[in-house]
């Protein structure tokens, strides 16, 4: 195979899940010696743009129109195109179809219209939700895009006079409720340390380190005792981890996976404010660490590293004929 695509934004309307899910496959497939582009663009997050300058992926600015967008990726000479972005017009798998390329459409339950090959839902439990589309699918745990800096790293176990805590919301904090979250943890009364990650800055009262995006993210992760953060991608790299995680939703696509996890006890649920109850759930994990470990011990062996592998193993062996 010649080349692979990636129609990918980034940004902070539309957040930096997508486009660190990508980086993860991109990884992979460079790996095996396969030539990668990105396509699209990444506005208004240093860290996002930083992810794909430092591995030396290539960022090429896309066309909106289905057509143009196959006629760019034909000048590219790609054999395939990953998609993973809920703004591309309906028909935008077709054309890149029609004109030749095989496409792999990363999605959230909902196609949204997309045509393709081959589908990727890597949201826990996607392999029992019926598909409305009757085509090859890679669906569940099995199949969670991971960078390589989480790969290698594993949980760092300590005893600590206080819990560490971790509270962030991509990349981006698209909903901006990182500093809501911030109050919430202080609300409990109970003795912790925080470090809340948000790309805007906040003042906070008690032990909480505000600090911007990070590159050190896997590695506050695998420090942490508890991470606070929506139901986004980064869940993924928690399970991996087997971190202990209190799980909020921001946007609607992310409902689904909440009560997945929450439902079969892999995380604490807070709901989507940062009320009385919410604080009455994290009261309990800062100051029971057993109840806290429960959940890190349910989520461990989800996800288990290779589903990249399994996902390029798939995507190498599509035929867009």
């Amino acid at each position: 195979m010649s080349g692979i695509g990636f129609r990918c934004d980034a940004g902070v309307r539309s957040g930096v899940g997508h486009l660190v899910r990508c980086v993860a496959l991109a990884e992979e497939l460079c790996a095996r010696g396969v030539p990668v582009v990105f396509l699209g663009e990444v506005r208004g997050s240093d860290w996002a743009r930083a992810q794909l300058r430092e591995r030396g992926l290539p960022l090429v600015p896309a066309p909106g129109q289905p057509a143009r967008l196959a006629a760019l990726a034909r000048e590219l000479r790609l054999d395939a195109v990953v998609l993973d972005s809920y703004e591309l017009p309906d028909g935008t798998g077709a054309a890149l179809r029609g004109a030749g390329l095989a496409v792999l459409a990363i999605v959230d339950g909902d196609p949204l219209g997309q045509e393709a090959d081959l589908y990727l839902d890597q949201n826990l439990g996607a392999e029992r939700r019926p598909f409305p589309r009757p085509a090859r699918r890679l669906a569940g745990a099995r199949y969670v895009l991971l960078r390589d800096s989480v790969r290698r790293r594993r949980r760092a176990r300590r005893a600590g006079p206080v819990p560490r805590v971790l509270c962030f919301f991509g990349g981006t904090d698209s909903a901006g409720v990182a500093p809501a979250w911030a109050e919430a943890l202080r609300a409990t009364g109970a003795a912790f340390e925080a470090t809340v990650v948000s790309p805007a800055p906040f003042e906070a009262d008690g032990p909480i380190t505000v600090i911007p995006p990070t590159d050190r993210l896997p590695d506050l992760m695998a420090e942490a005792d508890l991470v606070v953060t929506a139901a986004g991608s980064a869940i993924w790299e928690l399970l991996y981890l087997g971190v202990p995680t209190a799980l909020s939703w921001v946007a609607g696509n992310q409902l689904i996976g909440y009560e997945e996890l929450v439902g079969r006890g892999v995380a604490a649920g807070l709901g989507r404010t940062a009320d009385a109850q919410a604080v009455g759930v994290l009261a309990r994990l800062l100051t029971d660490p057993a109840a806290r470990e429960e959940h890190g011990r349910r989520g461990r062996g989800l996800v288990d590293g290779r589903g990249r592998e399994r996902v390029a193993d798939a995507l190498l062996r599509s035929d867009p004929s």
